[in-house]
């Protein structure tokens, strides 16, 4: 999957898909041609995208390249965070998984590996949302 000195890794949350390229650089965040700071105003947003980074401690080591579409602002994170612990993965998948300094252990035990499966539930007929009922009335 890696050619060269690059890593990939795709992500999905909810409606939103992410793929995610790792090249060996200062730390440089882009999403979609912008700037990871102009692209999601929140700043809960990007911590949360770069939890894998902390957690690993290679924030400073890669530049990132996200594309991301689909779905809204906290899925397009959510998808992104999981497409960069794929790549994070990628990089480091000649090293053992059962060795001391695989990045596997923290991130399966921060719960960055798995994929968040919650998506939003389809409507009923006869009801309002998925599951909200119209308002009883007695008269």
């Amino acid at each position: 999957m890696a050619k060269g000195n690059t890593y990939y890794g795709t992500g999905r949350r909810k409606t939103s898909v992410a793929r995610v390229t790792l090249t060996p650089g200062k730390g440089k965040i882009t999403i979609n041609g912008h700037d990871v700071e102009e692209y999601f105003s929140n700043k809960i947003l990007i911590l949360d995208l770069c939890q894998p980074l902390d957690v690993t401690k290679t924030r400073d080591m890669f530049d990132i390249e996200i594309k991301v579409k689909g779905g809204g602002l906290s899925g397009q994170a959510g998808a992104s965070r999981l497409g960069i612990t794929r790549a994070l993965l990628d990089y480091d998948k000649t090293t053992s998984p059962d060795s001391e300094n695989s990045f596997r252990k923290p991130l399966k035990a921060n719960g960055f590996i798995t994929r968040d499966a919650r998506k939003k539930e389809r409507k009923k007929p006869g009801l309002k949302k998925a599951r909200r009922a119209p308002q009883f009335s007695k008269r």
